[in-house]
């Protein structure tokens, strides 16, 4: 029996047909769950999501020991990342099984783990949102606003740092957010959706270097880095052909990733900030406040400072992006069964 019909029940119902028959379905799985994400978005309750953090919540509160060694943290943030992975991916791997028993059952299961894996539509809106208040002047608001885009310290921003933060969070999330659930449902189907939503969770929630998860969160944060590596440059490549869209260059674009991408702190947003700031003509970078700290991050592009109305241009670029992803995944699915 060969590897793909032990991995897919879908395959094992005539050879190459049985192939054909489970690819056209991960196929319409992609595209349905994609318009799903276009359509619904994020439920403000019941989030599977959410489901997965309040789990990860509860097995942190039994592995983490501030007071531990450094390798005893590292230890034990390695079996939380591996028990929570491990257990998303079986978990998705079985209801798949089950699924794959009947066309439309599978189509629907891809269709709903690629749904709640995208998180573009709703990353989009509340973008959109915080131009809309910037552009008012609306500096309060926009900082109550700013903890539902990323983690840093609103307080510490003023009006030019707030619309600096939000194109950036919009640039780093076109790959963590869209293109790699995209990708990985193409590649792996919904298990790899699935995995590496679980380790980008895992990740923004213990993979950053305060003092509490500095060692804890080393393996949630390399194993996104690996999950990531290889969407963040479809992302990369597909912002600059997309740049024109938005009024930019993809002369630009290409420049800045090819010379900035590598001084950013991450292996993966810097590629995505980069061809961001060089489409969009602006400046990312600089100090960025956390509530831990400031960390002082590499510039990226050479054009000016970032101004409340490149955020709607960011938010552009990156529906681009998706878009062309999506159509990318689901042709290349088709096309590979079609071989």
């Amino acid at each position: 029996m060969s590897a793909i019909s032990r991995a897919d029940p879908r395959a094992r119902r005539g050879g190459r047909g049985g192939r054909r028959n489970a690819s056209a379905a991960r196929a319409a799985g992609i595209a349905a769950g994609f318009a799903l994400d276009r359509l619904v978005r994020d439920p403000r309750r019941f989030h599977p999501v959410a489901g997965f953090g309040l789990v990860a919540r509860a097995v942190e509160s039994r592995l983490l020991r501030p007071g531990r060694t450094a390798d005893a943290q590292r230890a034990a943030g390695l079996l939380f990342t591996g028990v929570l992975v491990g257990s998303t991916a079986a978990a998705v791997t079985a209801v798949g099984r089950l699924a794959g028993r009947n066309r439309v059952a599978a189509v629907a299961w891809d269709a709903a783990v690629v749904w709640s894996c995208l998180g573009g539509s709703s990353l989009l809106a509340v973008a959109r949102r915080q131009g809309d208040l910037l552009v008012r002047g609306d500096h309060a608001g926009s900082r109550d606003l700013l903890p539902w885009l990323c983690g840093r310290d609103p307080a510490a921003l003023g009006p030019e740092d707030l619309a600096r933060a939000v194109v950036e969070s919009v640039a780093e999330n076109t790959s963590d957010a869209a293109v790699a659930t995209l990708f990985w449902a193409a590649v792996a189907g919904s298990p790899g959706a699935a995995v590496h939503r679980a380790a980008n969770t895992l990740d923004a929630m213990v993979g950053h270097r305060s003092e509490r998860y500095r060692h804890f969160g080393t393996a949630a944060a390399r194993l996104d880095d690996v999950l990531g590596f290889l969407p963040a440059r479809v992302a990369g490549a597909l912002g600059v052909v997309c740049a024109p869209t938005v009024g930019g260059s993809p002369a630009g674009a290409l420049r800045a990733w090819l010379r900035d991408a590598r001084a950013h702190p991450s292996p993966n947003a810097g590629v995505v900030e980069a061809v961001c700031a060089g489409a969009l003509g602006v400046r990312l970078g600089g100090p960025t406040p956390y509530p831990y700290g400031v960390e002082d991050r590499a510039v990226l592009g050479d054009g000016r400072s970032v101004r409340a109305d490149d955020i709607r241009r960011a938010v552009l670029l990156h529906d681009r992006v998706q878009l062309a992803t999506a159509a990318t995944a689901v042709l290349g699915v088709v096309a590979r069964s079609c071989r």
